[in-house]
């Protein structure tokens, strides 16, 4: 098969590790018999310092044109909230996720066998294995909500910002999360906080009538402050995780977090027909930026998620994610995830490893 992948390098140490997870793909293809057509696209910071800003024109078009997306990682101080919204590289993110229609966004949290020693849970927690995909829905909800600000008589400035979900957004992030557990170990978590909000109660009843028509997979409610406390204390206990995109960004760091390192973590934004998007959940990191310091491995395991749930090549996903286990196995860590003792490698030498042993 030959593949056309849209590349979003973005800023800070996006381009190196965009470039070392090509060099896994081209390996992939090598051992599998795929070709790959790459085609850079601006979007982030450096399209801001480019022309002027950060979503440039015809962006959606060129992505939607290719097989997946590719991104790196953007932001950055430089780039911050004093700037015009134009300007800034959240902003394109938003746009881009809502124009390619990428409503679902996939973050597995695992602890990889050889990184146990870094989870910060108390090791009786982390001996029960952590293996769990949190599901957000990530176009709407009060990101994309109406904003307002105005001046009112006796409280100063106020500001607003509207939560909004419809049956049809709820359904289809929940028909999604369940279509993945029944691929896994068939459990859904629906976490929202229908004790307070209106948006909540009717998340709550649309999962509801999912959960009948879904009847050979268990499913539980889960208040946000619950799910936030029992992904502390028990994190085993979770499977598929679904929820709305302010909850779903909150508890999906968090979940990342009791992995050990946010520099080991895929992740994908999907939609119904467009091209998926695949990057890494860690930010572009300017202060180690060129440095070859690096760690290359959430980038190269959006790969392995871009082969699963974009080409339906589960073999070639597995052959990354068995590399990088391997690697990992053998003792090499670049420098965020390095021991006391152990001499960390760079991020080219981190993606030469893992290329070798595909």
């Amino acid at each position: 098969m030959n593949y056309k992948i849209a590349l979003i390098k973005g800023d800070g140490i996006g381009p190196e590790v965009v470039n070392e997870a090509v060099g896994v793909m081209e390996a992939v293809g090598k051992k599998f018999g795929h070709t790959f057509e790459f085609v850079d696209v601006l979007l982030g910071g450096c399209a801001t310092d480019a022309v002027g800003k950060s979503y440039p024109d015809g962006t959606a078009e060129k992505c939607k044109a290719c097989d997946a997306v590719l991104l790196g990682a953007v932001g950055g101080p430089k780039w911050g909230s004093d700037k015009p919204a134009e300007q800034r590289p959240e902003t394109a993110l938003l746009a881009i996720r809502k124009d390619l229609g990428l409503y679902a966004n996939l973050r597995p949290a695992a602890l990889r066998p050889a990184m146990a020693d870094a989870c910060p849970l108390k090791k009786e927690t982390a001996e029960k294995g952590i293996d769990l995909m949190m599901v957000r829905e990530l176009t709407g909800g009060i990101y994309f909500g109406k904003r307002d600000k105005y001046q009112t008589e006796d409280r100063g400035l106020e500001a607003t910002d509207l939560m909004a979900y419809s049956e049809k957004e709820i359904e289809r992030i929940g028909r999604r999360a369940f279509e993945l557990a029944r691929l896994r170990r068939k459990k859904v978590s629906s976490v929202d906080k229908a004790n307070v909000l209106e948006t909540s109660r009717l998340w709550r009843s649309v999962m509801h009538r999912l959960a009948d028509e879904y009847s050979d997979v268990q499913y539980e409610d889960v208040l946000v402050d619950n799910c936030a406390m029992q992904l502390v204390r028990d994190p085993g206990q979770f499977d598929v995780v679904v929820t709305e995109n302010m909850f779903g960004d909150i508890l999906s760091d968090e979940a990342s977090m009791v992995t050990g390192s946010i520099g080991l973590l895929p992740s994908a934004s999907i939609g119904d027909t467009a091209p998926g998007l695949y990057e890494p959940i860690h930010g572009s990191a300017p202060d180690i930026a060129g440095q070859d310091k690096a760690n290359p491995i959430a980038t190269i395991l959006s790969v392995a998620m871009m082969f699963r749930y974009s080409f339906q090549r589960a073999e070639e996903a597995n052959a990354i994610e068995a590399a990088v286990d391997a690697v990992l196995a053998e003792g090499w860590r670049t420098p965020d995830i390095a021991e006391p003792g152990v001499t960390p490698i760079g991020t080219k030498e981190m993606g030469r490893l893992i290329r070798e042993h595909i």
